[in-house]
């Protein structure tokens, strides 16, 4: 029960915020401004807290704010209050709030931000304002570098709501050491027509996300599932019918006749098909991460087109860990049943390894990160406290849904239902032509499922290490489903051909055809941050690289599981429908 109670607490503590989002205001009510983060415009995740540069606070008294979901944590959100007297529906004239005196070290402070192209982000009513810190002056020599001192809101307001917000920085003045700058702001409150549920769609760019390229490359995916859908009815109908034929006509044959003909096929390796593969712990882990995964894209993807994610600060990871976290049992009944199936005796070790392989992995590359981002002094370190909070998740609610799973899966689905016995000695596997070799196969399998996907990524990515916000999930949703049928039309083939060749190593060459797809993904990465991005320093790449290397390992694990259930179920049915002596 302590153990329920602390689960119960720790979610709503974590996961669930205040019902800010729908604030209605008095007349007169103070309206607080939030500063974000600040950092340079071409490293979107090298950030730092708005007042790591010398800015000035207003005179108000500072308001502490709390990280009140764990993806604002872990996205390096860092709320600190402005200072600036902003009122409901009240105008401020121009006022100067600050004057400061620049010393040495925050001179060069400055002048490092506008060299390098510093942004900021505020927020007013959870509405985000971005704003660049200076500009420098290229029309004297040397250039001149200036600080934008002072900030107009324009704050829309439909009714008792806060509808629209924007900033205009102004007042340039240049830098020099020891000068006195003097910061100031304005607020001009306008009525506004546009309905508070649709405020956040100024942010959105239906002309970027919902391109006529977007749409086509849905199509062609579409194509593509068409045509690997009709290839593999091909080989189902027409290349196995003739081979039944054929293994018919053996079957008429008496046994000297039989032995003295040229059999050959995939018939020959039913004695060692249903075989346990080589490591059969770390493979049921793997199939149990990959069932996993799967269950919580596709459910994070539904909610994210049910619950518009984009309008509430670290919501969408916040629920990816929460139902990562919820769909424990899936890992466990997955990899458990088939650690069952294969014989397996450990399997406490292997249900520990299945439910901390992708935890651990993230783990890993978040810790590497962390280390930078603590030495940076950046946003993005994770705090102690939260890492703790990751820590009891793992233990608390992961672990022990996995180990429900996993008996449940042990007992429900634990026993093996082939339709061949298997061999007590392997059989020796022949040699095979160059183009059948299970590491060809393994290169070549994730050709198609990328070439079907990687316009979405280029979306994908754009949104995550650019300026755009996702919002079109009901496209994503509709990928996810292409690429899993195109992985598994395509493992399917694959295997064909394998067996054919009378190899019965079809477990680890179906699953690793499928998450090869994740090392064109990666390939791409490499291509995407050298054409299509400015990132640059130790931070901002190791950052890129890291977390790309955690999405394409995740996905490469989804995907083959994907192709390995696909050629599961292909192999069974072809094996249970010819008869074997």
């Amino acid at each position: 029960m302590r153990l329920i109670a602390f689960t119960v607490f720790l979610c709503a503590h974590l996961f669930v915020r205040a019902d800010e989002h729908d604030r209605v205001y008095k007349d007169g009510e103070e309206v607080v401004l939030w500063m974000n983060t600040v950092g340079p415009y071409n490293n979107r995740q090298e950030t730092y807290t708005y007042f790591s540069l010398p800015f000035c606070r207003g005179p108000k008294q500072t308001i502490s704010h709390y990280h009140e979901t764990l993806g604002e944590a872990l996205l390096g959100v860092e709320l600190d209050f402005s200072g600036l007297d902003i009122q409901f529906k009240e105008n401020v004239d121009k006022t100067v709030f600050c004057k400061k005196t620049l010393n040495a070290e925050e001179y060069k402070a400055f002048v490092y931000a506008v060299q390098n192209n510093y942004w900021y982000q505020m927020y007013l009513d959870e509405l985000p304002m971005y704003g660049m810190v200076g500009e420098v002056d290229s029309s004297t020599t040397p250039p001149t570098y200036k600080l934008f001192t002072h900030k107009r809101l324009d704050i829309g307001y439909n009714r008792n709501q806060i509808v629209d917000v924007n900033i205009t920085s102004d007042v340039r003045v240049a830098l020099l050491p020891n000068a006195e700058i003097s910061f100031s702001y304005e607020v001009v409150w306008k009525r506004s027509d546009v309905d508070f549920e649709h405020r956040f769609d100024k942010y959105l760019d239906p002309s970027f996300f919902q391109h006529r390229i977007h749409w086509f490359s849905i199509f062609n995916s579409f194509m593509m599932v068409i045509f690997l859908v009709g290839l593999v009815w091909m080989i189902l109908v027409r290349t196995l019918k003739k081979d039944y034929a054929r293994y018919q006509k053996d079957e008429e044959l008496d046994d000297m006749e039989r032995d003295l003909g040229d059999e050959y096929g995939w018939k020959q390796v039913h004695g060692d098909i249903f075989r346990a593969p080589s490591f059969p712990m770390v493979f049921s882990a793997l199939i149990g991460a990959g069932y996993h995964i799967f269950t919580v894209s596709v459910i994070t993807v539904i909610l994210a087109i049910v619950g518009e994610f984009y309008t509430e600060r670290g919501s969408l990871l916040s629920a990816a860990i929460f139902v990562y976290a919820a769909a424990s049992p899936v890992n466990g009944f997955a990899g458990g049943s088939m650690y069952s199936r294969f014989g397996g005796k450990h399997w406490i070790r292997q249900m520990v390894l299945g439910a901390f392989l992708l935890p651990c992995s993230i783990s890993a590359v978040a810790f590497l990160i962390n280390f930078i981002a603590i030495y940076y002094h950046a946003s993005r370190a994770i705090p102690f406290t939260i890492m703790l909070a990751v820590t009891a998740i793992c233990f608390f609610v992961i672990l022990p849904l996995t180990l429900v799973g996993t008996v449940l899966g042990r007992n429900i689905k634990g026993q093996g239902d082939y339709p061949c016995r298997v061999n007590a000695v392997p059989r020796p596997i022949p040699d095979k032509k160059w183009f059948v070799e299970p590491w060809l196969i393994i290169m070549l399998g994730g050709v198609l499922p990328f070439g079907s996907i990687f316009i979405e990524m280029y979306f994908i990515f754009t949104s995550f290490w650019a300026y755009k916000i996702y919002y079109v999930y009901g496209f994503m949703l509709l990928v996810l489903i292409i690429l899993a049928v195109v992985t598994m039309c395509v493992t399917v083939v694959c295997t064909y051909f394998l067996l054919n060749a009378e190899d019965y190593r079809w477990r680890w060459t179906s699953f690793l055809a499928g998450a090869s797809t994740a090392f064109y993904v990666y390939l791409y990465s490499v291509y995407y941050f050298i054409f299509k991005t400015k990132m640059y320093g130790l931070f901002q790449t190791v950052f890129y690289f890291g977390y790309m290397g955690v999405f394409s390992a995740a996905l490469g694990i989804m995907c083959g599981t994907v192709g390995y259930v696909g050629t599961a179920k292909f192999v069974h049915k072809i094996y249970s429908t010819v008869k074997i002596d």
